[in-house]
């Protein structure tokens, strides 16, 4: 027993699609037909559905076929067995005949029927929806004692039971929200409206989100209730001025702060002040992020200020608000206080500020402390700006702190080395006392320094290697050669600045001072050939003295000999 699907044009049977559960009486669960269109065939029997396509056989299949076929295209189980079926679109329309137990005796009785939507495919299905039907008599009708009936072009349902007739139509956008609405869905809802919007006559968008944004602040999702602000509020300042006064009610300022209206629909500067002061009571690093993210422009800058000065007297050293405060003084251009906090801060974006908003005239009497911040971006700042702030006024506020007087007149000595040649004098001393490594270099490249003044200070400090210089330079050359054999003892030295001096008096004071000296003999008479007879200093040598490595020294010496 099954469905016979036969062709009326060519007499012929297609096809027969069989029952599935033949334990069924086929008068009391009688099968349910319905055609969707022209080749699809909808069968409902017991509790099972089968979607039927014909199709045309291709002619190298026909033989002595039929010229069509069938196709199962979706077959599955429902749960309860099958009154009626009829198409919704792509769906379908189920009238189910219910049967349930009670659960104290465990016997069975007659519920209901239920009218269910169902998307079918092609092994199974999913229940879009389902709803029980209140008709008279149910408890004593069996399966067979309701069908389902559909007017196509006005969507009409007729569910047909022995005592009444009820009638179901396509729920509109509208009742589909309504619906969702109800069952708390408000996102889809929302979504729903959003794609359904030129035809909905009952709903608005905006009172759907606002509905929404209620639900979720009451099951408290403060910050996806916030977030949802910016989308269902849109440039609606009123509503925006509404909801944060809601969220200030239930203590929630700090969730919808991040999506206030920054640029666009700017709303009364009080309510950016409210959250701003919300923020200062108990969270300053959140105040801090508010104050750069927000334009100046949204709140009045000087009832800030004020509420973080206040709260400063209480904490005076907390870093953050100083930080925020300096800030708010530059937005408002008071960059003078801006910058001093950024000093006390040793902040990094001091000189930025100093730069951005030419603060040199603010800076005269700060010059110790942007040193004792970073000397070296100091010193590069104020030497890049000599026009606005002199070299004798630098020179001046740092008379105090000469460590500091000495980096900024090395690095602009190493620029240009006449600018302050009015300090070289002094720089001779600050070289001594915190840089004696740079002091000969000074020294030589100077033109301006005093050199007398300079062999006193290189004298008392036993500055041997400057001093020699410096009677060197003074043209007290014997006496500079004294020095370095007596107390650089160092005979190579020696040697060398006789040659450079090349004056005979020089090598004859040297070889008086080498000759009792074994070491100083074998160093002059290896170097000793080209500027001074060799003859001489080996006549005056001692008999009997030992001097190192002679043997070697005199082959150079005739050597040095053979090539003249």
């Amino acid at each position: 027993m099954g469905v016979k699907i036969l062709d009326v044009i060519t007499k012929q049977r297609i096809t027969n699609v069989p029952r599935d559960d033949i334990s069924l009486r086929p008068d009391m669960y009688p099968c349910s037909l319905c055609w969707k269109d022209n080749l699809t065939l909808i069968i409902g029997w017991g509790n099972s559905v089968k979607i039927c396509y014909v199709k045309e056989r291709h002619a190298s299949e026909m033989r002595d076929l039929p010229s069509r076929y069938v196709e199962i295209v979706s077959q599955f189980n429902t749960e309860f067995h099958i009154s009626g079926v009829a198409p919704l679109c792509d769906q379908l329309v189920v009238l189910s005949y219910v049967k349930e137990i009670l659960e104290k005796t465990e016997t069975e009785y007659c519920a209901r029927p239920r009218l269910d939507i169902i998307q079918p495919f092609p092994e199974s299905c999913e229940e879009i929806s389902s709803d029980a039907l209140t008709v008279r008599g149910y408890q004593e009708n069996e399966c067979r004692d309701y069908r389902l009936e559909y007017s196509e072009g006005e969507s009409l349902f007729y569910i047909i039971s022995p005592r009444d007739v009820v009638v179901a139509k396509e729920r509109d956008q509208d009742d589909h929200i309504e619906w969702l609405l109800e069952k708390k869905k408000y996102e889809e809802a929302l979504m729903a409206a959003e794609i359904s919007q030129k035809t909905m006559k009952k709903h608005k968008i905006q009172d759907i989100g606002l509905a929404y944004i209620e639900h979720l602040l009451k099951i408290g999702e403060y910050d996806l209730a916030a977030r949802k602000c910016q989308k269902i509020l849109g440039k609606n300042t009123d509503l925006w001025e509404f909801e944060v006064h809601r969220f200030k009610e239930i203590g929630q300022l700090k969730a919808i702060s991040r999506y206030l209206p920054r640029h666009d629909s700017i709303l009364k500067p009080f309510i950016y002040e409210m959250v701003l002061h919300e923020f200062l009571e108990s969270d300053y690093e959140g105040f801090a992020t508010l104050i750069k993210e927000w334009p100046g422009n949204l709140y009045n800058n000087t009832i800030i200020v004020q509420a973080v000065v206040d709260r400063l007297k209480k904490d005076p050293q907390n870093t953050t608000l100083l930080k925020t405060l300096a800030e708010l003084y530059t937005y408002d251009q008071r960059y003078g206080k801006a910058l001093e906090i950024y000093l006390t801060l040793r902040h990094k974006d001091v000189f930025q500020l100093i730069h951005k908003h030419n603060l040199f005239s603010s800076i005269r009497d700060k010059i110790v402390l942007l040193m004792e911040f970073d000397s070296e971006k100091a010193v590069d700042m104020l030497l890049d700006n000599e026009d606005k702030i002199s070299i004798d006024k630098v020179v001046e506020e740092l008379t105090n702190r000469p460590e500091l007087q000495h980096v900024y007149l090395h690095k602009l000595f190493k620029r240009d080395h006449h600018k302050g040649q009015n300090f070289h004098e002094k720089q001779i001393s600050l070289y001594a006392e915190y840089d004696r490594p740079n002091l000969l270099p000074f020294l030589r490249d100077s033109t301006h320094c005093p050199l007398e003044k300079a062999l006193e200070i290189c004298q008392q400090r036993n500055f041997v290697e400057e001093t020699v210089y410096l009677l060197s330079r003074m043209g007290n050359s014997r006496s500079a050669l004294k020095m370095i054999m007596e107390e650089l003892n160092d005979v190579d030295k020696a040697i060398e600045f006789a040659k450079e001096q090349d004056d005979a008096e020089l090598w004859e004071d040297l070889i008086l001072y080498s000759i009792d000296k074994p070491p100083f003999i074998t160093g002059l008479l290896n170097n000793i050939g080209t500027h001074v007879d060799p003859i001489l200093l080996i006549h005056r040598i001692k008999e009997g003295m030992e001097i190192p490595n002679l043997r070697d020294s005199l082959v150079k010496i005739l050597q040095d000999y053979n090539l003249q």
